[in-house]
């Protein structure tokens, strides 16, 4: 066992960069692009919408438009570990989406055993670790096994932070935290000073991974809707009006293009260089 995972860490460590990130549009969605991977954000939040309004457009069932993202899914998963993006987080099954009908519920529920049985190998031999985000005992059990066997199966691995929300409320994580803490201080094992925001976020379930630097959402809706509240308080956001299915590598790379174009200031200001300060002005006899 020690010797393996030692082989994975040398492996992925000489594993060779790619110099510039590029892409050859297969659609109409812009020309090829080329972005240097020290632009690239650290790590990737996704919002995959709108495979239901995908197959209804086409006369499908909106289970149909589950299965054309989870194809739309592999690809982006293998364009982040290609290009070297540190964590890549999925908004899979919400807390919500358990009130959809049965029928398309079913269908969700087959597609993450599917896609979990099917994809898992690869996943590994890519050294790909998986962590679910979200409450995983609350699952049927056939999917909650497939889940925890894919996070035991791959808890080694220590390329692409593959993070999957399923069964998440971004709402329930900070009242599961708080919770946490309290338990902590109820049982003599943490002073409630001690709590800090070190300490708050050691209880997620995203506990060792950097702050959402990106968040994507598909289908032209803009809203972040209950994911990831705490991770994304400095995130960049990049709305797309595609639905999910079409989200192809030329799309994923134009937001990291826009990303990696943005100011980011995380609440303070780039002054000039050289910028004299401002002088006092005398209020006017209208001013209080």
């Amino acid at each position: 066992m020690f010797f393996d995972r030692l082989s994975r860490l040398l492996n992925d460590a000489f594993r060779p960069k790619p110099k510039y990130i590029t892409v050859t549009p297969v659609s109409s969605a812009g020309p090829a692009q080329m972005l240097p991977p020290s632009k690239l954000p650290r790590h990737v939040a996704i919002i995959m919408d709108g495979n239901g309004r995908w197959a209804q457009s086409r006369g499908m069932p909106r289970s149909a438009g589950h299965a054309a993202g989870t194809e739309a899914l592999r690809d982006i998963i293998r364009a982040s570990d290609d290009w070297g993006i540190e964590a890549l987080s999925l908004y899979a099954f919400s807390t919500e989406n358990w009130s959809r009908s049965k029928e398309e519920v079913g269908a969700l529920m087959g597609l993450l055993l599917k896609y979990f049985n099917s994809e898992i190998d690869e996943l590994d031999a890519k050294h790909v670790k998986i962590t679910i985000l979200g409450d995983v005992d609350g699952m049927p059990e056939p999917q909650r096994e497939a889940l925890r066997n894919a996070m035991v199966r791959t808890k080694d691995n220590a390329g692409l932070k593959l993070n999957i929300a399923v069964n998440y409320g971004g709402r329930a994580e900070l009242v599961r935290a708080a919770k946490a803490l309290a338990a902590q201080v109820k049982d003599g094992a943490l002073e409630p000073e001690a709590i800090d925001e070190a300490a708050f976020e050691g209880q997620l379930y995203t506990a060792g991974l950097p702050d959402v630097d990106l968040l994507i959402r598909t289908s032209g809706e803009l809203r972040t809707s209950n994911f990831l509240p705490w991770q994304l308080v400095y995130a960049e956001m990049v709305f797309d009006d595609c639905f999910w299915p079409d989200f192809d590598r030329t799309r994923y790379l134009k937001c990291l293009r826009a990303y990696a174009e943005r100011d980011r200031r995380f609440g303070g200001r780039n002054e000039p260089a050289e910028a004299a300060p401002a002088k006092p002005t005398q209020p006017s006899e209208t001013e209080t």
